[in-house]
This record gives structure tokens, C-alpha cells and sequence, in this order.
């Protein structure tokens, strides 16, 4: 039987990125302002705007605003123009000086406001206007953000550009479900996988994902979910081999479900789970039902 997963604590739930109306996002910024304000307030006495501008790629982390960097929070504080994606929760953007420029290139299945292509010239473009460009990514540039391919178009382009990290959506989920991504008894190894490739197959290295003693977490791959537990039994791992799915891993809307690779899919359906979410593999997916009760809420049936 499948089992409803931890739900946001309370102290993230009053900060949540995602919960209610922008106004609502600005109100639960103000216990992040004084510091955010202060380090605009440096950033402001110290800015020099280089000829052709720069851009910064910027993680913005798995959606709990008090997981931001300080070094993003710094950068988007003083940010002339901010481009980002659809991850990127209400109170991260209330941060966002109002002077500056904005423009939402969210992708979601489907759905691309912007191709890459054009994301790339949006940025080169506005660099090129001498603009201090805020890349804004949801979780970690560099980990399944085409933060890469951004980084290639804007120094072909002859622009700086710097890459600032993020926690990724693995991380945030660990943290809030109890899920250790490794363990010594456990998982010796740590996978990263998409399930959703760049000519939209899923034509992944299932023997490798197979292997025992690893966590394999696979990002995009909800759409994909039935041919990844099919393919990843008929690669060799068991049927009773532990699973999750997390939605929107650190925000109060997180919600997911813990089942075997086998029933995952059909568990995954009863709980009506959606993207954003993560797959989450191995044998450390059982551990996380004995430090629930301790971090959150029990366990409850689905």
C-alpha cells in the first residue's frame, strides 16, 4: 500500500515560494528583507556596469526561499534585468528590484514560453546593452538547467558570464522526506538521471540505472514514469525495490507517495501526483520511515 509522504514542516509552509497571490509572496519576503536589503544596499555603493554588460546564471534552489544562496540573493538585489523559469516561487521574485527588467522564460511539458535557442539570444542580447543579467534557474544551473548551453551561447558571444550554484530539487527532497541520498549500508553510489532527453525520447542507460547499492534520481521523468519502472525491472532490479515520487520537493505543496518500483506508477496515479516532481530509486527509500516522526509529520495512508 502506498504511503502519503512528509509534508512541508510549518516553518516552511509560512514561507513558502508558492503559496497564495504575489502580495501574499511579497508579505512572507519582509522576514528575508533587512539582509536581503543590506547586501543590495553594499551591492548598490560598490556596482560598476562593465561596457558590455554580464550575465550570471543563477540557482535559485528546489523553491524554499530561505534556501537561496546569499550570493543570489545579493546578485538578484541589484540585478538590471532577470530572466526565469517557471520553478521560481512568488517570494524569490518579490525580490526582484522594480527597476528591473523582466522576462519569464518558464518551459513547462509542452509549454515553452521561449525556445533555448531564443533564451540564449535574450541574454546575450541584453548583456549586450551593458545590463547586469540575473539568469534565474529553479535548483542548480549546471544539473538538467541547460545552464551549459547558456554558458556556451553567452561567451561564444565575446560576454562574461558566471555561474552561481543552487541546492538542487535532489537535495531539498532528501532534506524534507528523510530520504538519505547515500548511505553507507545502502548506497554507495549516487545517480542523476532526466527522463526527459533533448529529442524527447527515454532512451536512458537503463543497465547502468539498474545497478544494486545506488539511489537513482531521475528529474522530468513523471511523464515517462511507467516505462522507467518497466525498463528498470527488465534491466534487473527487483520489483519490490523501494520508490518515491516527491512533488515540489521544500514548498507546502509538497506531497508524494512511496510504493515498490512495481505498483509505483499505479500508486503515483491514486495520489493524483503532478509535475514538478522527482523519481526517487533504492534501497534508502524505506529509511525515510523511521525519521518521519521525528522531523515532520507520521506517515499516513495514501
Amino acid at each position: 500500500m502506498p504511503h502519503a509522504l512528509l509534508q512541508t514542516p510549518d516553518a516552511l509552509r509560512a514561507a513558502s515560494p508558492n503559496a497564495g497571490s504575489m502580495a501574499r509572496g511579497v508579505s512572507m519576503t519582509r522576514r528575508y528583507l533587512p539582509r536581503t536589503s543590506r547586501l543590495a544596499s553594499i551591492a548598490a555603493d560598490h556596482r560598476t556596469h562593465d561596457a558590455a554588460g554580464k550575465v550570471w546564471l543563477v540557482g535559485a534552489g528546489p523553491g524554499d526561499p530561505e534556501l537561496l544562496t546569499l550570493k543570489a540573493a545579493r546578485l538578484l538585489a541589484s540585478a538590471d534585468a532577470v530572466v526565469y523559469d517557471h520553478l521560481v516561487g512568488t517570494a524569490i521574485l518579490a525580490m526582484i528590484p522594480p527597476t528591473a527588467r523582466r522576462v519569464y522564460a518558464g518551459k513547462e511539458a509542452g509549454n515553452h514560453a521561449l525556445p533555448q535557442p531564443e533564451i540564449n539570444q535574450v541574454l546575450v542580447d541584453l548583456a549586450r546593452e551593458g545590463l547586469q543579467v540575473v539568469r534565474l534557474k529553479g535548483g542548480d544551473p549546471f544539473i538538467f538547467g541547460r545552464g551549459g548551453e547558456e554558458m556556451q551561447a553567452v561567451t561564444a558571444a565575446g560576454l562574461a558570464c558566471e555561474i552561481v550554484p543552487g541546492i538542487t530539487a535532489a537535495a531539498g527532497a532528501a532534506s524534507t522526506t528523510g530520504i538519505p541520498l547515500t548511505h553507507r549500508e545502502h548506497a554507495q553510489t549516487l545517480v542523476f538521471a532526466t527522463g526527459h532527453l533533448k529529442n524527447d525520447t527515454v532512451d536512458l542507460d537503463w543497465a547502468t540505472l539498474a545497478r544494486p547499492h545506488q539511489t537513482v534520481v531521475i528529474y522530468m521523468g513523471l511523464g515517462a514514469l511507467d516505462i522507467i519502472c518497466r525498463e528498470l525491472v527488465a534491466h534487473g532490479l527487483p520489483e519490490d525495490t523501494p520508490a518515491a515520487v516527491i512533488h515540489a520537493a521544500t514548498t507546502a505543496q509538497q506531497r508524494g507517495v512511496h510504493s515498490t518500483l512495481a505498483r509505483l506508477p499505479a500508486a503515483v496515479r491514486e495520489a493524483a501526483i503532478r509535475a514538478p516532481a522527482l523519481i526517487m530509486i533504492g534501497e534508502v527509500v524505506a529509511l525515510q520511515a523511521d525519521t518521519l516522526g521525528t522531523m515532520a509529520k507520521q506517515i499516513v495512508a495514501a
